[in-house]
């Protein structure tokens, strides 16, 4: 039995990494005993399975048909590589990526890049791009370990400059002044904290969402493998 496929699932939006065309699942999401398959030669299927483990399939709904879209495993050219540098420079032209500093736009459109650089190497040589794709987690582990320190850094930056104010507040003769200026400060340092608060909440759960969505695509590919798994012994067992 297939997975649920929610009703309201959108189409995925484009990205640099390369996709075969999209394929017919089923009518609805009830329907349908398993994912369509089609004869190829054996390594480049082994190939294709190592790809679907690395960037699992993309599935959605529209108009009550289940669409499944899967990693392309075709062989690539130069030009290939060309058009992949020319669709990202137009992309970070187009979402207005900042050259320097942290832009979340950048950032995305140059991890795509490297999925599908990881894409084209895997194809080439499957052990090579696997050893990329553990050095692309590394990466992304450290950067997200830097970006936390940057904010630890940015919250203890505010404090301490809330802090000097306030000894400037404190140094001055006019206690009727001082005693204006403390309390805008003080509901300041109550908005900036609440604001922080709220970041930090809006990106916990991004990061929920985000490790269920993970959760669900590894449950439903799980499901698919042990349909065909089923499938296959019962072909043998014919």
């Amino acid at each position: 039995m297939r997975p649920h496929i929610p009703r309201t699932m959108a189409t995925p939006s484009k990205s640099l990494v390369k996709y075969d065309r999209p394929a017919l699942v089923s009518k609805k999401p009830a329907e349908g005993s398993g994912e369509p398959t089609c004869p190829t030669d054996a390594p480049r299927q082994e190939v294709q399975e190592i790809l679907n483990r690395t960037f699992p399939p993309r599935e959605w709904m529209e108009e009550d048909q289940v669409w499944r879209q899967q990693v392309s495993s075709a062989p690539f050219t130069t030009a290939n590589v060309v058009r992949l540098k020319e669709l990202l420079d137009r992309k970070l032209l187009q979402s207005r990526a900042r050259e320097t500093g942290l832009c979340p736009e950048r950032r995305e459109l140059y991890s795509q890049c490297l999925d599908e650089l990881i894409r084209m190497v895997t194809i080439q040589c499957a052990e090579r791009g696997l050893l990329l794709l553990r050095v692309r987690d590394d990466i992304q582990g450290t950067f997200a370990a830097y970006q936390t320190l940057y904010e630890s850094g940015m919250s203890f930056g505010v404090r301490k400059m809330l802090q000097a104010e306030l000894d400037q507040i404190y140094s001055r003769q006019n206690s009727s002044e001082m005693e204006k200026e403390k309390q805008s400060l003080r509901k300041r340092v109550k908005e900036l904290r609440a604001d922080i608060e709220a970041a930090k909440e809006s990106n916990d759960e991004r990061r929920r969402v985000k490790k269920e969505e993970r959760e669900e695509e590894i449950e439903m590919l799980k499901s698919l493998n042990q349909q065909l798994k089923s499938q296959l012994e019962g072909m043998l067992s014919a």
